[in-house]
């Protein structure tokens, strides 16, 4: 679905108690971002504010989030049309910039690292893991997550430009290789977002690449901002059923945090 001009998205923000911020009618939080959401700030919530990088931040929601609980965010988004939402998600608060690329200044700049669904698109996630510890200082937090489990590639996978999904011995290579010291790892999701990932294989069976993209690039750019499936569902996820449901969803998850039996993994590590 084709978003408005900026102009008149800015007058579409909302902040919802459960599901955090978005703008309505061109961008929602899916339930598999609220699900994860749930643990990224379960995972930040005892951090001292500080400057915060995400890369990849697509629509900037999180961003915003912790704008409000007093972090100096960054966030660092290379496709033009995800930007510019995560700028119109982000207008009013002073304590966030959106860039298109980073700056010569950012060496062991950075106190928090966040990366979410991201290294799944990128061919050598190792050299780009490396990349961006760069920005972070010694004994920095950096969280990770992505999708879980090849048996899970799906037809949405495809859609949104990933190149692999991940297992827990990839993660731990992927650590080992960075020199990082894993503080977590949870496998979130289970069981809502397994079944919502065996639905949209169906929803998106014979749906074009995200945003109408011509290849896995292009799909990628337009992947964290493309919520042209959730925006038809969303009015569900907003009645009293669909507010239980998802309270039930993010609750049940923490039983199985310590299994493989989730859709992803959010992996939370300090610098050395």
């Amino acid at each position: 679905m084709p978003l408005a001009p900026s102009e008149a998205r800015e007058n579409l923000f909302r902040k919802d108690r459960q599901y955090g911020p978005m703008l309505e009618g061109s961008w929602v939080p899916a339930p598999r971002y609220v699900l994860r959401r749930e643990r990224i700030l379960a995972a930040l919530a005892a951090r001292a504010p500080g400057r915060v990088l995400e890369v990849g931040c697509g629509a900037g929601a999180l961003l915003r989030e912790l704008a409000d609980l007093g972090h100096e965010c960054t966030g660092l988004e290379a496709a033009p049309a995800a930007a510019s939402v995560a700028r119109t998600m982000n207008n009013g608060a002073n304590r966030t910039q959106i860039v298109s690329d980073p700056s010569s200044d950012w060496n062991e700049g950075f106190d928090i690292l966040l990366a979410f669904e991201v290294l799944e698109h990128i061919e050598q996630d190792a050299q780009a893991l490396r990349e961006w510890l760069a920005w972070l200082k010694p004994g920095g937090l950096i969280i990770l997550s992505m999708p879980a489990h090849m048996r899970s590639w799906s037809k949405r996978d495809e859609w949104a430009g990933h190149v692999r999904r991940y297992e827990r011995e990839d993660i731990l290579r992927l650590a080992a290789e960075a020199k990082v010291q894993i503080e977590l790892i949870e496998c979130y999701g289970y069981p809502l977002a397994t079944f919502t990932n065996w639905l949209a294989n169906k929803r998106f069976r014979n749906k074009e690449k995200a945003g109408g993209a011509a290849d896995p690039l292009a799909a990628t750019a337009a992947s964290g901002t493309d919520r042209s499936v959730d925006l038809a569902y969303f009015g569900m996820q907003q009645n009293w059923l669909g507010r239980f449901a998802m309270t039930l969803a993010c609750w049940t998850q923490r039983l199985f945090l310590k299994t493989d039996l989730g859709d992803g993994y959010i992996i939370v590590a300090s610098k050395s």
